[in-house]
């Protein structure tokens, strides 16, 4: 089975004593790995798993499993006034071998050129070491002219990935400076967008209010730039989340898989509509997606809980939530669910273990009794609480909606859901899932609560297909080209240069690098790298066995056929001979 191209890019270093400059070590992480995903044949890992190694001391070849991938980028950033200097390196994960690093020094001012460039570095060493994909000729746009709003925006960004209300007060409050350097700064309205959206659905904000800003984030936006994911993923919101239309969420989600097949936040959206409309195989689909390139993401691993325990699965469920909750303890959600889990299981200790020193203990004790205990008493402050169900709450969980429903007080958890659902209250929006609303089913109007307009026959799982390979060469053309190729490395040597690329190569065939790519692989059923370290090999064994060169040490004489690395060269020839150069040596001496 063919081995897939994967990476994984670990948060850049701050090679500086200034803390502030991390934001900028991370942003620059965070726009390499959003540029490593536009190629559509080498898996990255997202933000989310990759930066749960920041800071700390790893084994590279452990992260490796941990993440699934075969190659690690790590790298530092040393950022002073108006110069940069990033260095990278990037590991096999396999034996650990660092097979390619390179310094690069700019001026600030250039950075996105930089970053542009970094990322084709990347790409094109990946592929040669792992075999062909296809790379565009370039992945990084540039969203502003203006240096200073983009390190303002990095700033914004740092601040709501903390997705907390007063992070996300403050991230806005950068943007804004952003656009006020550059009105036509595209990233930063939709950013606004997303920020002002949140405090909306949370109820941080007056809606009304919130909803407003948020709009009009999004026409200026629109008329700058519609072409970014960010342009469909912006409607996602107001259709799922705040009219439940579902057919034209799926239709802009699958407009944002379109644009970029590895989106974080169309993938978890698909997979939450899916969820909605109890469409669980699918819901399932798109959830092995999320995870397959966020393994490490405690959300990705609620989500998949969910799934399980709307299945009614709630042992597989409550394995699920428990990794989660290793991932990240402070996951409220996660914790609900837990103890939605424990209720349903009748695991009283580990129920009551769950719970102290969480909020909400009535309630949740309620609920436990009211499914494992026949004829619950709801105290009658409760009920005189909770029938004034036209108050605005913040609850994520309606407590108070499942234990009505599941005592004597059904008629009004019918009335509490049916006003929640006509509110589009997002705390209900999985309701024909909910197994604590299985007593309502009944009701004769329960299914009249609210009708999809997206059906089971409307979806397709097109598992966002690769579009095909552009670099493609007939039969003719591979057979023509490896003789070139050939002929060029046995009459040229091209190979004694350590620093010999592909590009260098395209160039002497008149070809791009991606034909080339595809030539080594489909000639030669090798990739770029062992298809030149062969050539170098096979020139050490010729001198190292020529008396001339018996003062030659043997690191120099794979230096002088055409090695950069000792380590390289040790790996690769014992790959191939199944020995040690030094054994090698003796035996053939």
């Amino acid at each position: 089975m063919k081995e897939v191209q994967s990476i994984a890019v670990l948060p850049f270093v701050n090679r500086t004593n200034n803390s502030e400059n991390e934001y900028f070590c991370d942003g620059i992480t965070e726009e390499i790995i959003n540029a490593l995903t536009k190629i559509e044949q080498l898996k990255v890992i997202a933000r989310t798993s990759s930066f749960a190694f920041k800071g700390k001391e790893v084994d590279i070849r452990d992260v490796g499993k941990q993440l699934g991938v075969n190659t690690i980028l790590e790298g530092s950033i040393k950022k002073s006034q108006d110069k940069v200097r990033i260095t990278a390196q990037l590991i096999d994960v396999n034996d650990g071998i660092h097979y390619w690093s390179k310094k690069f020094d700019r001026q600030l001012i250039d950075i996105f050129d930089l970053e542009d460039e970094i990322s084709l570095a990347i790409a094109d060493e990946v592929r040669n070491n792992f075999g062909h994909f296809e790379v565009q000729e370039h992945l990084i746009e540039q969203p502003t002219n203006n240096i200073n709003a983009y390190q303002l925006f990095l700033k914004g960004r740092s601040l709501q990935l903390k997705w907390t209300p007063q992070s996300l007060s403050g991230a806005i409050s950068y943007y804004n400076k952003a656009i006020n350097l550059d009105k036509n700064y595209a990233k930063a309205y939709y950013a606004n967008l997303q920020c002002y959206g949140l405090l909306a659905m949370w109820g941080y904000m007056p809606f009304n209010e919130a909803m407003e800003l948020a709009i009009n984030n999004l026409l200026i936006a629109k008329d700058i730039d519609a072409t970014l994911p960010e342009y469909p993923l912006s409607f996602v919101g107001k259709f799922f989340w705040q009219e439940w239309d579902f057919k034209n969420a799926y239709i802009h989600i699958n407009q944002v898989l379109a644009i970029n097949p590895k989106h974080i936040d169309g993938l978890e959206a698909m997979t939450e509509l899916f969820i909605a409309l109890g469409f669980f195989d699918d819901a399932l689909f798109y959830a092995h997606k999320l995870l397959e390139v966020d393994p490490l993401s405690a959300n990705n691993h609620y989500t998949l809980a969910h799934i399980y325990y709307y299945k009614k699965d709630y042992n597989k469920a409550l394995s699920k939530i428990e990794y989660a909750l290793q991932l990240n303890p402070e996951l409220e959600l996660a914790h609900h669910l837990q103890c939605f889990c424990f209720i349903w299981l009748n695991k009283e200790l580990e129920f009551k273990e769950a719970i102290k020193n969480m909020p909400l203990q009535q309630e949740k004790i309620l609920l436990f009794k009211a499914i494992n205990e026949s004829d619950v008493e709801v105290p009658s402050n409760l009920i005189a609480k909770w029938s004034d169900f036209k108050s605005e709450g913040n609850l994520l969980t309606p407590y108070d909606l499942y234990i009505l429903a599941n005592s004597k007080h059904k008629d009004l958890a019918f009335n509490i859901l049916q006003y929640k659902i006509n509110h589009r209250r997002g705390q209900v929006i999985n309701f024909r899932q909910e197994p604590f609303l299985d007593q309502l089913r009944n009701y004769k109007d329960f299914k009249q609560l609210h009708q999809s307009n997206l059906l089971k026959s409307d979806i397709s799982l097109s598992e966002n297909k690769t579009k095909p390979l552009t670099g493609v060469l007939n039969a003719n053309q591979i057979s023509e080209l490896k003789q070139n190729l050939i002929s060029y490395f046995e009459q040229e040597a091209p190979f004694l240069d350590p620093q010999l690329n592909l590009s260098t190569v395209a160039k002497v065939l008149d070809l791009n690098t991606n034909k080339i790519s595809y030539l080594i692989n489909e000639a030669f059923n090798v990739n770029f790298n062992d298809f030149v370290n062969a050539y170098r090999l096979k020139h050490f064994k010729k001198i190292a066995l020529n008396p001339k060169n018996s003062h030659l040490t043997i690191l120099g004489l794979a230096y002088d056929s055409g090695f950069n690395s000792k380590s390289v060269f040790n790996t690769y020839f014992k790959k191939i001979e199944n020995t040690t150069p030094r054994a090698w040596m003796k035996a053939n001496a």
